[in-house]
């Protein structure tokens, strides 16, 4: 065994307990919103604390493998991916908490007289989070190559939410406010989207040293 292979093995375990967290919170954001359930939503604010702790103790992880061990190569990449990784979830429960609380908001308004379709994009963007979640688990760059070619779609289905929205607001001016927040909701959203997407970047790069950001590079 390495003389680092604990302290690796501890920073793996808290980045799947943040991991198991967040995915969990854009579950209940997503839950809360579509099904209107305040419960979801009170939790995913609670769990915000942890999230917050374990961003911390991940960050604590990290400098001190690097001041004691100086890892290189392929453990160096763990460990920059790992920094990445803990920046990545912990913005992530922010978007769940900040989907909470327009579904918060939107529970003490009329409904809009468009049916607003949530379902598919959240499902989409879960989708996404949960497998970014499980390529880094299993250490697996083809998996992580799945979640890239989701974005493109997250982004038409935001887009198409956003037109929608703004169509009611032009002939409807009293549901500015509740569409703008429907607005935000898929903002954010794809924000969720974007972040799974730099994990599965961040895997890949573990994985085969290969940057694959703002380049449509083949990963054999």
């Amino acid at each position: 065994m390495r003389p680092f292979e604990e302290e690796f093995k501890t920073l793996n375990e808290a980045l799947r307990e943040m991991g198991a967290l967040v995915a969990q919170s854009v579950h209940r954001s997503v839950l809360s919103l579509v099904e209107k359930n305040e419960d979801y939503a009170h939790q995913v604010l609670r769990d915000e604390a942890r999230i917050d702790q374990l961003e911390i103790q991940i960050d604590d992880l990290v400098a001190g493998i690097i001041a004691r061990d100086a890892p290189v190569a392929r453990d160096m990449r763990f460990v920059v991916g790992a920094i990445k990784i803990n920046t990545d979830l912990e913005r992530m429960g922010d978007m769940a908490v900040g989907i909470v609380e327009r579904s918060l908001a939107s529970l003490r308004q009329p409904q809009l007289q468009v049916q607003v379709n949530f379902t598919e994009i959240a499902n989409l963007v879960e989708s996404m989070v949960l497998t970014s979640l499980d390529a880094f688990v299993k250490r697996d760059a083809a998996m992580a190559r799945g979640v890239l070619t989701s974005d493109d779609a997250v982004d038409k289905l935001r887009n198409t939410i956003a037109h929608d929205m703004i169509e009611l607001m032009k002939v409807d001016p009293s549901s500015i406010e509740r569409a703008l927040d429907c607005i935000l909701i898929a903002r954010r959203l794809e924000r969720i989207a974007d972040h799974a997407t730099n994990i599965a970047e961040d895997v890949i790069f573990m994985v085969k040293g290969i940057d694959v950001r703002h380049q449509n590079q083949v990963i054999a």
